[in-house]
């Protein structure tokens, strides 16, 4: 018998509705339902015909345009592994991921410059290159040539593949999480849907707007799962703060994805760019992937109204919580109470705290099954023998059940034996009109352990420098405890934050830690 669910592949909408646009991009490019489907399964015709079967790996390095979705999907539809690479890396940093997830198969663009070129010596086991554009060099086969001689029908076998992503890298090298083929018929995998439709109100027809970079998880999943449900997904090639409200009136946007940065960077817009358009399409917002500050979100729900979400997970999904504008209201700076999941907060031994006290945040009661590619270890770390998962973040519950994340555990400063979080200094001193942006982060203290730093990224127009950095800790001593404040301020052109939000800030503090350290002889 046929258990397949036809709503949950796009598919069937291409049959239903094939000229409804699937993808628009910020540029005006669209893609229909019909045009996706015969194009994904040129992909699959091919691949298959190339030798590909299920369980074997691509790699994709491809930037946020209007073909994108044609290629995971088409590797979706094949019951293959799929690694979508951030266009960002320089070429050792792509390599690494490519040859670490064991692809056999490139498919790239000739928009990202020299990195298709610069990645050939470095990925020998690349066995086909398949490249979108002029291919150049004799080692890159062009993607239209390779897909044009193949039907655009199905396979016969269609079976759910899996994106096998990687880690963000915040604390080291990025890992790959890779979970079992289920080997289940195309259709049949959509475990956002439930939210989507249940907690967002998502329904055939709608359109979210997709601002991040698809090769992060979260913009990936959701706007695959958007097109299972028969929705538009609007693409932005790079986020622009001002173009973003222009989509969302142009396109009559119902739901959107966003992280905190994106938030600021809006509510920096002047008055009369924030009030000209009309934002009353929008249904559900939803923010995630990093920390925002209570008062950036209680800006943007006075704005946009209470269509405000948030959620916590990570890729490898051991369990989410998740909090409407309603709720975040009555608990303010929470991530709301679990969904997925049961949370536990433990202390260094594996011991549950209190209610109210800090702790690692650990998910169980779900079959969570995953491990980081080629790194037992890690995977090893990841779970305690109750089968429980964590991220490493700090955090507490209250007595309602709802989760508030302090920091990182890596990032927690202790000084004189007190714990600080820095996330904390950090949402206070972002909202400072000269800063652009700033990492907080301890440094070596002699006497004390550590002392609080901050590097600040000012906004432009201001000039760094004693005057700046005095100012800055005077405001932070106004709305901090002084313990809590930096003792001193140091100032950077660009801090590395990665467009899913993150603050990669290891590398910051890690030289700060080295230069500190004893010089031998």
């Amino acid at each position: 018998m046929n258990d397949r669910k036809p709503n949950l592949a796009p598919s069937a909408h291409a049959a239903t509705h094939p000229d409804r646009p699937a993808v628009i991009t910020s540029s005006g490019q669209v893609v229909t339902f019909a045009e996706l489907e015969a194009r994904s399964c040129r992909l699959a015709q091919a691949l298959f015909a190339h030798g590909l079967r299920s369980g074997d790996h691509v790699a994709v390095l491809l930037p946020n345009d209007h073909r994108t979705h044609e290629v995971v999907w088409g590797l979706q539809r094949s019951g293959l592994y799929y690694t979508v690479v951030n266009t960002h890396l320089a070429a050792e940093e792509a390599a690494y991921i490519i040859n670490d997830c064991g692809a056999r198969v490139l498919i790239t663009s000739s928009n990202l410059a020299t990195l298709p070129t610069e990645l050939v010596p470095l990925t020998p086991d690349i066995g086909l290159r398949l490249i979108l554009g002029d291919a150049p060099t004799p080692d890159h086969r062009s993607y239209d040539d390779f897909v044009s001689a193949h039907p655009p029908d199905p396979l016969t076998d269609e079976q759910e593949g899996s994106a096998m992503l990687y880690s963000s890298g915040t604390t080291g090298r990025p890992k790959g999480i890779r979970r079992p083929l289920t080997g289940q018929p195309f259709g049949t995998d959509a475990i956002l849907a439930p939210m989507l439709s249940g907690l967002m109100g998502f329904a055939e027809g709608d359109a979210y707007l997709s601002p991040a970079p698809l090769y992060h998880s979260a913009p990936l999943v959701w706007s695959m799962t958007v097109h299972r449900m028969g929705g538009t997904v609007v693409v932005m090639e790079r986020f622009d703060p001002a173009l973003c409200l222009t989509l969302i009136e142009a396109h009559r946007v119902t739901h959107a994805q966003f992280v905190p940065t994106m938030f600021v960077r809006l509510l920096k817009l002047d008055d009369d760019t924030r009030t000209a358009h009309d934002l009353s399409s929008l249904r559900s917002v939803v923010h995630a992937a990093a920390p925002c500050a209570p008062e950036v979100k209680r800006r943007m729900i006075e704005w946009w109204g209470p269509v405000i979400h948030e959620y916590y997970s990570g890729t490898e999904g051991g369990g989410m919580t998740w909090i409407g504008s309603e709720q975040w209201l009555a608990h303010p700076g929470s991530v709301g109470p679990a969904i997925w999941g049961v949370l536990h907060i433990c202390d260094d031994d594996g011991n549950e705290v209190a209610t109210g006290e800090d702790g690692v945040v650990w998910f169980g009661g779900r079959d969570n099954a995953f491990e980081y590619n080629n790194d037992p270890e890690k995977t090893r770390q990841t779970f305690n023998e109750r089968g429980w998962s964590t991220l490493w973040d700090v955090g507490h519950v209250d007595a309602d059940g709802y989760l508030y994340l302090t920091d990182r555990k890596l990032f927690m400063i202790v000084s004189g034996g007190v714990n600080i979080y820095p996330q904390e200094i950090e949402d206070v001193l972002a909202l400072h009109p000269a800063v652009a942006d700033v990492a907080v982060f301890g440094v070596p203290e002699p006497e004390m352990g550590e002392e609080v730093k901050a590097v600040v990224q000012p906004a432009p127009g201001t000039t760094a420098g004693p005057e700046l950095a005095t100012e800055i800790l005077s405001y932070c001593r106004e709305h901090l405890s002084h313990y809590k404040c930096p003792r001193t301020v140091d100032f950077t052109d660009e801090l590395p934050r990665g467009e899913n939000g993150k603050l990669y800030k290891k590398a910051l503090r890690d030289a700060y830690w080295a230069n500190s350290a004893p010089q031998a002889g």
